[in-house]
């Protein structure tokens, strides 16, 4: 079978093996064999964040497919299951008035990728609401429960990605029980909604508010749109120190006129958060900007490098290194992707 059939991209090569664990038991059972086998295993959700290459997978690859929601802990607390369709959870999540996850709506995938890339949106991570990481540990073959302290949150990131040691077989959440949604914290949905900063909405309103905001920018999935054939935010938003903000607001100066005012948002620790999709754009790379070899910027969204439907991973690859290297000349940024690399580095 070919990865391309799995993954948002629609590009990778075939699998060498394939399991579909419908199961926490059949997905335990097919890692536990392939690692006793000396296989390679590649866990596979909703391949919304995969890149896998040309020539595919030489190993296992084991479907996550597993489902249940349970909320038997308590007021707002609600454990979900690795395989349950994210936008599902959140959907379900606002019907049954508890707030916290829906700035998050749209984002394809399922729930058990959310705690491995802390995944945010317009103000919110799942960081803030996630109380345990339910986990198959590949070492020594236990299931352990790992508390939000230890995750090792950070901007995207947490102590399990990059690190094949754990699989994510379910997450717990402890949501608000309240209709309104919590304060909007992200400038453009406030005023979309027509709040201050910090101001609150019914939840569904936000909800609804978001969604309309992905879809304009082409990152909820629609077979229809091929702009949404990516992997949404190929960058990660540099973070930024003062000499190195410095740095950028120098050369933007020089590059785009001296009343330049590069963009920022405060990430703590002496950190600024610049967007990476301004980077690029500012380097010469705008919305559609195409180099002809199927793989091109989004129309809707500088972020999303999309498949037009004749890409290779390869060329999908080359267009990265183009824009990572242009935005590197032009502001002295390396940018880092957001998406897994699966047999392909950039």
């Amino acid at each position: 079978m070919r990865l391309a059939d799995y993954t948002t991209l629609r590009l990778g090569g075939p699998a060498r093996g394939f399991v579909r664990a419908g199961t926490e038991d059949e997905l335990m059972e097919a890692v536990r064999a392939a690692d006793a086998a000396g296989e390679p295993v590649l866990i596979l959700g909703g391949g919304s964040n995969l890149v896998v290459s040309d020539e595919g997978f030489d190993g296992t690859v084991v479907q996550v497919a597993t489902r249940g929601v349970n909320r038997d802990g308590g007021p707002g607390v609600l454990t979900v299951a690795a395989g349950e369709d994210w936008d599902a959870v959140v959907a379900r999540s606002v019907a049954e008035g508890l707030a916290g996850l829906e700035c998050l709506s749209g984002i394809p995938g399922l729930t058990g990728a959310t705690p491995i890339q802390n995944v945010g949106a317009y103000g919110q991570e799942v960081s803030e609401t996630i109380t345990q990481v339910r986990v198959y540990d590949r070492v020594t073959g236990h299931v352990l429960e790992i508390s939000n302290e230890r995750c090792d949150f950070g901007y995207r990131t947490s102590r399990f990605r990059g690190a094949e040691r754990f699989v994510v077989l379910s997450v717990t959440f402890r949501l608000a029980v309240q209709v309104l949604s919590a304060p909007v914290r992200y400038a453009e949905l406030a005023a979309t909604l027509g709040v201050p900063v910090g101001g609150q909405v019914e939840s569904a309103e936000a909800r609804a508010a978001v969604i309309e905001l992905r879809q304009r920018k082409g990152m909820v999935i629609d077979p229809a749109d091929p702009d949404t054939r990516s992997v949404g935010s190929f960058f990660v938003n540099p973070l930024l120190d003062a000499p190195a903000l410095a740095a950028v607001e120098a050369a933007a100066r020089v590059r785009c006129g001296p009343d330049t005012r590069v963009p920022r948002f405060g990430a703590g620790d002496g950190l600024v958060k610049v967007p990476a999709a301004w980077l690029i754009e500012q380097a010469g790379f705008g919305k559609g900007y195409n180099p002809g070899d199927g793989a091109r910027i989004s129309a809707k969204h500088t972020l999303a490098l999309v498949n037009a439907g004749t890409a290779s991973t390869a060329a999908l690859l080359g267009l990265a290194r183009e824009i990572r290297d242009g935005v590197r000349e032009a502001f002295g940024v390396s940018l880092a992707p957001e998406p897994v690399l699966v047999g392909v580095t950039l």
